[in-house]
């Protein structure tokens, strides 16, 4: 499996809150380097992967439970291309916006 990571600069522009990334790239490619299913980390620089998408092909391309495969980046390529396009459930919310969400709410 081929995990590809948004660089800190992309993670930023993405406005997901002003002092994301949490963790830099890195550190974070280091975490997910660590589990065994993945055989390859790398990052991408760009607001989005499909010109990473479209130079591997991957034969399944696979996103958070968050994103409807219809909207995932990427999926036309891989399907027309013969792959597959799947959004994976998550079985328990641990994403950095839950965590800072879960700090920054008041307590009362």
């Amino acid at each position: 499996m081929i995990v590809a990571l948004n660089d800190d600069a992309s993670t930023r522009r993405l406005n997901k809150a002003p002092d994301r990334p949490i963790h830099d790239l890195a550190d974070r490619t280091a975490v997910i380097a660590a589990l065994e299913s993945v055989s390859l980390v790398t990052w991408f620089s760009d607001d989005t992967p499909l010109a990473l998408i479209e130079s591997l092909s991957p034969d399944v391309l696979a996103k958070g439970g968050d994103w409807p495969v219809e909207q995932i980046v990427g999926g036309q390529w891989v399907l027309a291309h013969g792959g597959k396009v799947v959004s994976i459930d998550f079985d328990h919310e641990r994403s950095p916006t839950a965590t800072l969400e879960k700090i920054r709410k008041p307590t009362g």
